[in-house]
């Protein structure tokens, strides 16, 4: 249940049975032909579908990252990591004062990792807490899936194009792009990243038949709840 359809009374009366929620990370980055919160539609929309049958409210998306990479992109936004990791200190802080001791983070955008090595640090000082950082499209089982269709597979290719990603009335190609070289496009800076990646797919087709998204994202929802039911340690 998203956190929006409820006021302040359904939270208290929920944390007298539960401990459980869920908040998922997103960016607001350039995704080639899809929506710049293409990371945030669908981490939010993997934690609503696996929690919902559960009963385990989910916070909205956050919708800014840490991408200073595609910042030649209009509309990308990046946050730098030192308020990256405060507001990750401020959110969960916040959650665990109220009362929540498992929390399961559903991260979107491969830029946010720093909040991963990090959240050691805050468990440290919350021994009483359980946090699980769960990154949704390259989880095992979600990975193994997307590796069975189509083995080229990348940042703003098929595998984030989904109906809900998508803009009305933008065409894609359907071109298969060669991948392109991550070990140099990691030494760019943003003006020189645009001009290597052009439109922004890593590589890889820009679509594949929905039949083959929805069998992905049933896994990846199925995959996300399981964390929910029995990921917690003791």
């Amino acid at each position: 249940m998203r956190v929006q359809d409820l006021n302040w009374e359904g939270v208290e009366a929920y944390l007298r049975r539960d401990d459980r929620a869920v908040l998922p990370l997103g960016c607001t980055e350039q995704h080639a032909r899809l929506s710049l919160a293409t990371d945030s539609l669908l981490a939010e929309r993997v934690s609503v579908e696996a929690a919902d049958p559960l009963g385990i409210p989910v916070f909205p998306a956050l919708p800014y990252g840490i991408t200073p990479t595609f910042t030649a992109y209009p509309g990308t936004v990046s946050l730098r990591v030192s308020t990256y990791l405060a507001l990750l200190d401020d959110l969960l802080s916040g959650l665990h004062a109220q009362g929540f001791r498992r929390l399961l983070i559903v991260n979107g955008h491969g830029g946010n990792s720093p909040g991963q090595g990090w959240l050691g640090e805050w468990l440290a000082r919350h021994p009483d807490a359980r946090v699980q950082w769960h990154n949704w499209w390259n989880a095992p089982r979600t990975w193994a899936a997307v590796q069975a269709t189509d083995p080229l597979a990348s940042h703003a290719s098929w595998m984030e194009n989904f109906p809900w990603t998508r803009l009305e009335d933008v065409s894609v190609s359907a071109e298969r792009k060669p991948v392109v070289d991550l070990a140099r496009m990691r030494q760019l800076p943003p003006a020189e990243v645009r001009a290597l990646l052009g439109d922004g797919n890593f590589g890889g087709l820009p679509q594949r038949p929905d039949a083959e998204m929805e069998a992905i994202w049933r896994e990846a929802v199925r995959e996300t709840r399981d964390l929910l039911e029995g990921g917690w340690a003791p």
